[in-house]
């Protein structure tokens, strides 16, 4: 999928964009949710191991393809991993998903009842 498909896609493509962009902060609870308890992993090269093999079971399901996936939004630790041999970007566009990096690090701690996003330091805006 090159630029202009990509582009095509994502302007006029029916389905939905995947949020798979958990990062440190929010990866344990999405594991538990997951049924991956915490005693399952040990320190946070195995708590992202865990996460990256959910992803590819996600993203290598017959479902999670062009037609019902547009796009699939990606921790930036995601997009160095391999899905089924291939760095996880091309293997969501050799399935017709069109891959985004998130911009964000995570959460903030809630401060006066609101919780904000963790800026990216090497995004340059």
């Amino acid at each position: 999928m090159n630029l202009d498909e990509m582009t095509r896609k994502i302007s006029s493509g029916a389905g939905f964009i995947a949020a798979l962009d958990q990062s440190g902060g929010s990866t344990p609870k999405a594991l538990r949710g997951y049924g991956v308890g915490d005693d399952e992993w040990d320190g946070e090269d195995e708590m992202f191991a865990q996460i990256h093999a959910m992803r590819s079971r996600v993203i290598t399901a017959p479902s999670f393809a062009s037609g019902k996936v547009i796009g699939a939004i990606l921790f930036e630790k995601t997009m160095d991993g391999e899905v089924e041999g291939r760095q996880t970007a091309d293997a969501l566009k050799a399935r017709g998903v069109v891959p985004f990096v998130k911009v964000d690090q995570g959460l903030e701690a809630e401060a006066n009842g609101v919780q904000l996003m963790k800026a990216m330091d090497k995004l340059d805006a």
